[in-house]
């Protein structure tokens, strides 16, 4: 079993799943807009402004992965997100990242406060030789952490 964080942007998830790509070292392996989507007579019309959005994108790292969809953008009528009800700011959830070493979490962390929002600057803790919280430029909260047996 694995665990693959979903993240859920609006209308940035191709430059937020390309940074990540650059800054993990990691690879798009599939990536595809909802204009791309093949018609379905069950589908309601898709509004212009949601064919450049990312329906799915696929980014590995190694033998993990994260995935990422762009937000439908609000609809008149559509009150459920599912259906087109906008954007939401994740809430009670952090991205954890386990790294080697100090020098790697430095990066890593940094990486992700460039243009973001420091919760915790990256420091020794009673439990890690390295931990710090931010948020980054997209909203994604994250955690980096070097393992206590590091």
């Amino acid at each position: 079993m694995q665990f693959v964080p979903y993240l859920n942007f609006d209308g940035n998830a191709a430059e937020a799943m390309a940074f990540y790509a650059e800054l993990f070292g990691g690879r798009i392996l599939y990536q595809s807009t909802f204009g791309e989507m093949p018609p379905d007579a069950g589908m309601p019309p898709l509004p212009e402004a949601a064919k450049s959005r990312l329906m799915h994108v696929h980014l590995q790292v190694g033998a993990q992965s994260i995935m990422a969809s762009d937000a439908m953008p609000e609809m008149p009528g559509q009150a459920d997100e599912a259906c087109g009800g906008g954007y939401r700011k994740p809430q009670g959830l952090w991205v954890a990242i386990q790294v080697e070493n100090t020098a790697e979490g430095q990066r890593v962390f940094d990486g992700l406060a460039r243009g973001g929002q420091v919760t915790m600057p990256f420091q020794a803790t009673f439990w890690s030789a390295g931990f710090g919280m931010v948020t980054d430029r997209f909203g994604t909260p994250w955690m980096v952490n070097i393992p206590s047996a590091a």
